[in-house]
């Protein structure tokens, strides 16, 4: 029917039936939002998708048979525009940091309050990231620490950080303002922050920030982050 939006349809992914359960419950109560499926594992999650083409994917990272990591990697392999948001009690840095890597578009805690959730979903579903300051503060906090040589040495971090050069060369395509905003961004400033200490409207930050997405070829700030940090650690 015109002027009707279609709800935004999305698949549950987690081993705790009673974790799906009670998103399940939350997600009805919102007309936007239609639950049209639910997997334990990655494993099962590859048919739920494949039967029921979601818009969007709720994807917890430890799981049997096969963990979110994989799943995430998979099914954005086949279907680049899916949205994957990942749920995490974040007990693991770097694997949620291996989520990233594959394209996750999201991070959220699994005690993020409801509306939060919500207003997740529906960002992720209109093509941008997000990410919970919480979250956001940890990876770029673990990014910053990781060394190469350190008992993370296989890990998604330490791999990124084992040489640097191409992460040096894109720090090098920056304006000199650009690098500004850069080097802000990946000590966990926000925007206004950044603002703030430059001297400069939000809205030209904001325009920063574009250009140094553009240029790194990333769409999140912990992306951005990864590569600056990377690049520093390599210089």
């Amino acid at each position: 029917m015109d002027g009707v939006t279609a709800p935004i349809r999305v698949v549950l992914v987690d081993d705790d039936h009673l974790v799906r359960a009670g998103l399940r419950l939350l997600l009805s109560g919102d007309d936007g939002i239609e639950v049209v499926g639910e997997a334990g594992d990655g494993l099962a999650a590859e048919g739920v998708i494949a039967s029921t083409a979601p818009d969007v994917v709720l994807m917890d990272i430890r799981m049997p048979r096969c963990d979110g990591l994989v799943a995430t990697e998979r099914e954005l392999r086949k279907q680049p525009e899916l949205a994957v948001l990942v749920l995490t009690t974040f007990q693991d840095d770097d694997l949620v940091l291996g989520a990233l890597q594959r394209g996750a578009r999201g991070f959220l805690l699994k005690d993020t309050p409801p509306h939060e959730l919500v207003e997740a979903i529906r960002t992720v579903a209109a093509g941008r990231s997000i990410l919970s300051p919480s979250v956001l503060d940890r990876v770029i906090a673990f990014a910053a620490s990781a060394t190469p040589g350190s008992d993370h040495g296989t890990t998604a971090i330490a791999a990124a950080a084992a040489d640097g050069g191409a992460e040096r060369a894109l720090l090098a395509t920056l304006t000199e303002r650009e690098t500004e905003v850069a080097l802000a961004v990946a000590a966990g400033a926000s925007n206004a922050q950044i603002a703030s200490d430059l001297f400069v409207s939000l809205a030209t930050v904001k325009t920063h920030v574009g250009h140094v997405y553009e240029k790194f070829g990333v769409d999140n700030r912990v992306q951005l982050a990864l590569v600056v940090h990377a690049a520093r650690r390599g210089a």
